[in-house]
C-alpha cells in the first residue's frame, strides 16, 4: 500500500510537471480541441514510457522524464516557418517528427562510441553548480506567471487565483516541513490535492473535457503524416542531441547527488545506458507525434522533498501514467489539475534544488577560480533572459535554440571557460 501511494504521488508530480508543454505547443500550431487532447494525451503517454525505459535499461535513477524545453523551443520556431519555409502547419510538424527520429539515431551513435561518457566528465561541480541555479533563475520566471493566473485574456495579475495560489505555495511547504514523517513524504500529493479543492471552491479550477464515451485510445503512429527529413531539420537535430546529451547529464549528476543525500547510498547512473535509452526515447516521440523527452532535474527537488530515494514508486507511477494516457475519461479528469497549483507545488520542489546547487559549490577546492567561471557563466545566461525571443527572428533554428535559452549558453560557456582554464593552468606548470 506504501508503494501505491508514492506511485500515486509520482503520477501526480509527472502530470503537473509536463501538462503545459504539450498544451501550449498545441496552441502555437492552432489545433482544435480533439486534436490538442489527443496531442496531450500521445504527449504523456511517451513521457511514462520513456520513464520505464530509463529505469529498466537507461541509467535506472527514479528520474522521470518530462517534455524537452529545447524541443518546445524548436516548436515554437518551426511554427512561425508555417506558410514560409513550409508549405502548412501539418507539413512543418512532420519535419519536427523526422527531427525527432534523427535524434534518436544520434543519440544511440554517440551511446555506442563513447563519447556521453567522455561529455559527462566536462560537468564538474562548477558546472552542475551554473547549470542548476540557471535552471532555477529560468523557471522561476514561469513558477510566478503562472501563479499570478498569467497568461490571460485581459493580460493582468488575476487577484483570486494569486491568492489561490499563495495559500497552496504555504500549504506546500507547511506539509514538507511538518513534524509527522508520513506527512512530509507524502506532501506533494497532499499539495496537490489541497490546491485542486481550494481551486474548485474559488471557481478557478478548469472543467474536465469530455471524452466522447471513449474509454481505451491507443495512441497512433505518425498522426501529422510521414516524417520529412530535410537538411535544416537534421541540422538542428544534430545540435539539439548535444544539447539535451548536456542536460541529461546534468540531471543524473544531480540525482545522485539527491539519492546519496537522502539515503547515503553511493548510487551511480550509467551514461552510456542513458544514452542508449534516450535514443530510443527520442524514436518514441517521433514516432507517436509527440514532444522529445529529457530526463527531468527537479525530480531530485521531489526526492528530497518525500525523502523517499526508492525506484520502485517511481516505475509504479510510470505505469499508471502510461495507463491513464490511453483512459480519456481518467486522463481528462487530471488534466483539470489546475496549472496554478501544479505551479505552487513545483515552486516548493525546485526551492530545495537551491541546496544541491550549494552542495556542489562546497565540493571545489580553488573557490577563487570557481568565483570567476561562475561569474562569467551567469552574466552570460542570466543576461540572454532578458533578450525577447523576437530578437532571433530568422536566426537558424540551431542557433536560436542556444542564444534564445539561458540556462544551456550559460552551462556551455561555464564548461568553455573551465577548461580554457585547465589548459592554461596545465602550460604554467610545464613551463
Amino acid at each position: 500500500m506504501k508503494v501505491f501511494f508514492n506511485s500515486i504521488q509520482w503520477m501526480l508530480f509527472m502530470l503537473a510537471s509536463s501538462i503545459v508543454a504539450p498544451i501550449a505547443i498545441a496552441g502555437l500550431f492552432h489545433l482544435s480541441a480533439a486534436d490538442t487532447a489527443e496531442f496531450v494525451q500521445r504527449t504523456i503517454f511517451v513521457l511514462g514510457v520513456s520513464g520505464i525505459v530509463q529505469a529498466f535499461i537507461g541509467h535506472r535513477l527514479p528520474i522521470n522524464e518530462g517534455p524537452a524545453g529545447l524541443w518546445w523551443g524548436v516548436f515554437a520556431i518551426y511554427a512561425g516557418f508555417a506558410g514560409t519555409v513550409y508549405a502548412s502547419e501539418e507539413q512543418a510538424l512532420q519535419s519536427l517528427e523526422g527531427g525527432m527520429i534523427v535524434s534518436g539515431v544520434l543519440f544511440i551513435m554517440l551511446a555506442a562510441a563513447g563519447l556521453v561518457e567522455k561529455m559527462a566528465k566536462l560537468f564538474t561541480p562548477t558546472v552542475t553548480f551554473v547549470y542548476l541555479l540557471l535552471l532555477i533563475l529560468q523557471l522561476s520566471g514561469s513558477f510566478l506567471q503562472g501563479m499570478f493566473g498569467l497568461p490571460n485574456e485581459a493580460g493582468t495579475i488575476d487577484p483570486i487565483v494569486m491568492g489561490g495560489s499563495v495559500v497552496t505555495l504555504i500549504t506546500a511547504f507547511y506539509f514538507s516541513t511538518h513534524r509527522a514523517a508520513w506527512i512530509q513524504q507524502y506532501s506533494v500529493i497532499l499539495s496537490l490535492l489541497f490546491g485542486w479543492l481550494l481551486f474548485l471552491l474559488i471557481g478557478k479550477a478548469p472543467e474536465a473535457a469530455l471524452s466522447g464515451g471513449t474509454i481505451i485510445q491507443l495512441p497512433e503512429l505518425f498522426v501529422f503524416g510521414p516524417p520529412l527529413f530535410d537538411s535544416g531539420t537534421i541540422i538542428t537535430a544534430f545540435f539539439i542531441t548535444l544539447l539535451l546529451t548536456a542536460n541529461m547529464i546534468a540531471s543524473i549528476r544531480v540525482m545522485e547527488e539527491a539519492v546519496y543525500q537522502v539515503s547515503k547510498e553511493e548510487r551511480r547512473g550509467s551514461y552510456r545506458h542513458a544514452g542508449f535509452a534516450a535514443g530510443i526515447n527520442q524514436l518514441l516521440g517521433g514516432s507517436f507525434s509527440a514532444i522529445g523527452s529529457v530526463p527531468i532535474s527537479g525530480a531530485a527537488g521531489f526526492i528530497a522533498q518525500t525523502g523517499n530515494a526508492s525506484i520502485r514508486p517511481f516505475i509504479g507511477g510510470s505505469l499508471l501514467i502510461t495507463a491513464m494516457s490511453i483512459c480519456p475519461p481518467i486522463m481528462n479528469i487530471f488534466a483539470s489539475l489546475p496549472a496554478p497549483v501544479g505551479y505552487a507545488v513545483t515552486f516548493v520542489i525546485f526551492a530545495r534544488m537551491v541546496g544541491f546547487a550549494f552542495a556542489e559549490m562546497d565540493k571545489e577546492k580553488e573557490q577563487s577560480r570557481f568565483r570567476f567561471v561562475v561569474g562569467i557563466a551567469l552574466l552570460s545566461g542570466v543576461g540572454v533572459m532578458f533578450i525577447p525571443a523576437a530578437a532571433f527572428t530568422g536566426t537558424p533554428p540551431a542557433v536560436a535554440s542556444v542564444l534564445n535559452n539561458g540556462l544551456v549558453l550559460g552551462t556551455f560557456v561555464a564548461m568553455a571557460v573551465e577548461q580554457f582554464l585547465n589548459v592554461k593552468n596545465r602550460q604554467k606548470l610545464e613551463h
